[in-house]
């Protein structure tokens, strides 16, 4: 179905490249999903080139605070994670990459210690199983608490740079894919500060392309994402053509840190993990108010949760609602990066209410890829929070994101090296587009785009709300589109809010994160994914019912 839009590039507008390397294989993102998936290639023997944003720490990992869900317990069972991931994705999870995640997952926990994760542990030395919202059993393992991503990073960040054929390379903002004759990925065209050209730009050429780039959160207004999660990784594979999938399911986290009028735009979060261990949600008169609204209370899935705050919210007029935590023993121990968030904030989370809110927070479409992490596009394929494996369906279950990340780096990485053709060569682009824009210029389009969305594509949408944040895109879309950093992420954020905005639009009903007041009950009749593409500039939704 295609709808009437501005047109959104098909190619970000740069210069030539002024430079060009090879490798075996180019990783775009240096989380838990690209470093992993560059260690297990170089297992292989294979030559491995990690293209990263910012510095190899920027990325989303290092921020979960909860940890990794993997059925450890001899008492658990893979098929009841099954059956609490499917659950919490409301009736559109894929049953077979469900099945993989929670099968394959425990070894890869054990892998991640092998490479040197200091997972935190009982007093006999055994691993210490919590729980969080959604799981009906203990089965998630932290590190120093609730620093589980931090220590994650640390592990694989040490491992890969213990091997000199990984390249690493920093500071560089991928651009668009590179396809040869045929059709078949084989690079990139990126920016790197300070290489070849003044401007940076040049080429990476590869046997294959791994897209690892994380989420889109900075489309928000308020989320917990780091700055640099613009949807670089979606945003390219629809340029190129690929398939994207449930781009209209972005979970949003219930708990995070509300800071008033700071303008941050990073939410620090407050790991359910707290509410795991005993903390509940209070209105400002000190009742609590989830319970009734699910059999978990405020253990049930996040899209419960953050729909149960928001409907607080709209009923009382308050910003925010706080998370009693008084009661939690050694809280400022057992959860030293939440206490210490809520310090700087100038709340003690020992004697105080920790006031929260809903913030965008993991984006359960992307990028739609197979079991082995291959994309509609030859030689590409995703991973971690940038793909849509189909595991977590409408809602993505708690501590399953980095697991995923884990699971389906070692699936590319086996896929990779079953079928690696020779480099090919590749179409190098000409220069194309207009010098950039000023900072102010960029930083307000930037601003008024994650205010649209916010309030036409955020928590509750409608028909008339989507409507309005998609006039916004237009608008913003009309402007011809700079070179430069700025200019390139904000078309980047235009391209995937588009896609999302459209399939907000298209999904008429409420499922998962997908909250439309306007249809407000769950439909069998759309029990099914939509698949996004970018066609001559427009984004067009195809239908695919599920069986």
């Amino acid at each position: 179905m295609e709808l009437t839009q501005v047109g959104r590039p098909t190619r970000l507008p740069a210069p030539a490249p002024g430079w060009v390397e090879q490798t075996d294989v180019l990783v775009v993102g240096s989380g838990v999903a690209g470093l992993t998936t560059a260690l297990h290639l170089r297992e292989a023997g294979l030559h491995v080139t990690v293209v990263t944003k910012v510095n190899i720490d920027d990325g989303s990992t290092r921020w979960a605070q909860g940890g990794i869900a993997a059925v450890l317990d001899p008492f658990d069972t893979p098929q009841a994670h099954a059956e609490d991931t499917k659950v919490a994705g409301v009736g559109i999870c894929d049953p077979a990459a469900v099945d993989v995640l929670v099968t394959e997952g425990p070894e890869r926990v054990r892998e991640l210690i092998r490479w040197g994760t200091n997972f935190d542990r009982n007093a006999d030395g055994s691993l210490m199983l919590t729980r969080e919202g959604g799981h009906h059993a203990n089965r998630i393992v932290h590190a120093g608490g609730d620093a589980t991503g931090a220590e994650v990073q640390r592990a694989l960040h040490t491992a890969v740079h213990r091997d000199p054929w990984i390249r690493l390379v920093e500071h560089a903002l991928v651009l668009d894919l590179l396809r040869d004759a045929t059709g078949r990925a084989c690079g990139i065209t990126l920016h790197v500060l300070g290489e070849g050209r003044p401007d940076g730009v040049g080429a990476i050429l590869a046997r294959a392309v791994v897209l690892a780039t994380g989420g889109m959160g900075q489309i928000f207004a308020s989320t917990t994402n780091p700055v640099v999660s613009t949807g670089d990784g979606v945003a390219l594979a629809l340029r190129a053509g690929a398939t994207v999938t449930d781009v209209e399911f972005v979970q949003f986290h219930p708990t995070a840190l509300y800071l008033r009028n700071t303008g941050a735009a990073q939410q620090p979060l407050v790991s359910e993990a707290l509410r795991g261990e005993g903390a509940y949600l209070v209105d400002a008169h000190g009742t609590r108010f989830m319970v009734g609204q699910h059999e978990l209370a405020e253990l049930a899935p996040r899209d419960v949760v953050a729909k149960g705050i928001h409907r607080q919210l709209l009923a009382t007029g308050a910003e925010h609602v706080y998370l009693d935590a008084r009661h939690v023993e050694r809280v400022a121990e057992r959860f030293p990066t939440i206490t210490a968030y809520c310090l700087a904030a100038g709340v003690d989370p020992a004697h105080d209410l920790i006031p929260v809110s809903p913030a965008a927070h993991h984006a359960s479409g992307g990028v739609r890829t197979d079991l082995s992490g291959r994309t509609s596009i030859p030689g590409l394929y995703a991973c971690g929070e940038v793909a849509c494996t189909g595991v977590h369906g409408a809602n993505r279950l708690a501590s399953n994101s980095l697991l995923e990340g884990l699971v389906f780096s070692r699936r590319i990485g086996a896929d990779i090296v079953r079928d690696l053709p020779a480099q090919a060569d590749p179409v190098l682009p000409e220069e194309t587009g207009t010098g950039p824009l000023a900072d102010d210029d960029h930083a307000k389009a930037r601003s008024d785009l994650q205010t649209a969305m916010t309030r036409g594509a955020g928590i509750l949408r409608s028909a008339e709300s989507l409507a309005q944040a998609e006039a916004t895109l237009d608008r913003l879309a009309a402007v011809p589109a700079a070179r430069g950093n700025a200019g390139w992420e904000l078309t980047n954020l235009i391209t995937v809010a588009s896609a999302l905005v459209r399939a907000a639009t298209v999904r008429e009903e409420t499922r998962g994160c997908h909250w439309r007041e306007d249809f407000p009950a769950a439909e069998d009749a759309w029990r099914g994914h939509l698949l996004a593409r970018l066609d001559a500039g427009t984004v067009t939704e195809d239908w695919e019912p599920l069986p």
